[in-house]
């Protein structure tokens, strides 16, 4: 544990990407800051491991290189992204059939034209909303009337097949809910994301995100298995006893431990997932492409080393399947025999490396969903992460560049009216 300061201008408790964005900015700005962690690397929820030569994402994640966060805060070349192909399979009773951007990907134009994937009128609300979600400015998107997704979908002109075929499996595993009860208002700025941007893994797993941004804080400024106990009058106790003085603390943790430290702070419920990690001897599906499941089975699957080929040694194949809900043998089952049916291969040499279950691994957002929550709890007392805003990375980077936004403002005494 490196040394501390006696008192620092602003201690944040928690060093996912909502922290370290918020600490950051704070640094950036002149501000003494200290990011305690009770882990023991920073990252929260986008954490990789090292597991017998393999890369183990703690639960199947994506990175999307248009949030604006992201291109602001991160050299993506750095990262070493590697792309998912720009569309997705769906395993229907007709076999998969495959959706793409014709622009990108010319592959889903035969299922397209024959209209094995929708019908003439569900291309013409799909292409209809694509333009409007891409081209469209922001404010339109924010402004927009909040309702489910489902009934947005359906307004914009959408059969409920076409809904059933294609949205609610793709939508399930963004939302981490199957019943599409998520805003449309966070719909449609995830939707114009994934049209404006690629879809990427890091070649060294989800965790080079946040290692990435640790590296623009000053050295000596995250403490790691520190556990924060509780909030004193002047800062912090943590679990081990030490008192840790500053003007502001910043609580960037999940929304669980964030409770537990602000009594009475107002958080939604959360969504849990399991991702199970599977090694086969060669790849079921040769291309790095999400699959998901019209009977919902499963949210979706992909061969990671098909997308970063570092995610596994020499001579093997990696895949992940996410389900919603706690790991259970029925699940396993479950998603064994799915396997085996959607990838059309006999499943019986492969091995489970692992399974690791997220437990709110996303906010429950459903309408009306502010897309952004002050960060102000009480004088000196603030809190950010993604059940602040969306349940996205843009959503936790945002939180913590709010926070630090009115962190500054009150220690300044500058604290004016946001438009």
């Amino acid at each position: 544990m490196s040394a501390t300061p006696e008192r620092t201008d602003v201690l944040v408790v928690g060093a996912g990407v909502a922290g370290l964005a918020c600490a950051r900015d704070l640094a950036a700005a002149g501000r003494s800051v200290l990011v305690v962690e009770a882990s023991d690397d920073v990252g929260g929820r986008m954490r990789s491991d090292r597991l017998d030569g393999f890369v183990v994402d703690r639960g199947f994640q994506v990175f999307n290189t248009s949030y604006p966060q992201v291109k602001r805060r991160l050299n993506l070349r750095d990262l070493r992204l590697r792309p998912f192909t720009p569309g997705v399979l769906t395993h229907t009773d007709h076999g998969r059939l495959r959706l793409t951007d014709p622009s990108r990907d010319a592959r889903s134009l035969t299922d397209l034209l024959r209209g094995r994937l929708a019908a003439p009128r569900d291309l013409l609300a799909l292409g209809t909303l694509s333009a409007r979600d891409m081209l469209g400015p922001t404010v339109l998107l924010r402004r927009a009337e909040d309702r489910t997704t489902r009934t947005a979908l359906a307004s914009a002109g959408f059969s409920e097949e076409f809904v059933e075929r294609f949205f609610r499996p793709f939508l399930s595993g963004i939302f981490l809910e199957d019943q599409l009860e998520t805003s449309s208002r966070f719909f449609h700025m995830v939707w114009r994301s994934m049209l404006r941007g690629t879809l990427c893994l890091p070649a060294d797993g989800i965790g080079a995100v946040p290692a990435a941004l640790v590296t623009a804080l000053p050295a000596g400024s995250v403490l790691l298995d520190t556990p924060v106990a509780l909030l004193t009058d002047d800062g912090v106790q943590t679990a081990h006893g030490d008192r840790l003085a500053a003007r502001a603390v910043v609580v960037a943790t999940g929304k669980g431990p964030a409770s537990a430290l602000l009594p009475g702070l107002d958080v939604p419920a959360g969504r849990v997932v399991t991702t199970y990690y599977h090694v086969a001897p060669r790849p079921p599906l040769a291309e790095p492409t999400l699959l998901t499941d019209a009977r919902l089975r499963f949210l979706n699957t992909c061969v990671l080393s098909e997308v970063a080929p570092t995610y596994a040694p020499a001579g093997h194949a990696l895949i992940a399947t996410s389900v919603l809900g706690e790991d259970n043998p029925q699940a396993r089952k479950t998603v064994t025999s799915a396997l085996e049916e959607v990838y059309e291969t006999d499943t019986a040499g492969w091995d489970l490396l692992t399974a690791r279950t997220v437990r709110d691994a996303l906010p429950a957002m459903p309408p009306p969903q502010p897309l952004s929550r002050t960060s102000r709890v009480a004088p000196g007392r603030y809190v950010c992460g993604d059940h602040r805003a969306t349940g996205s990375v843009q959503g936790a980077l945002a939180s913590g560049a709010r926070a630090a936004r009115e962190v500054l403002e009150d220690l300044t005494g500058r604290r004016h009216r946001r438009r």
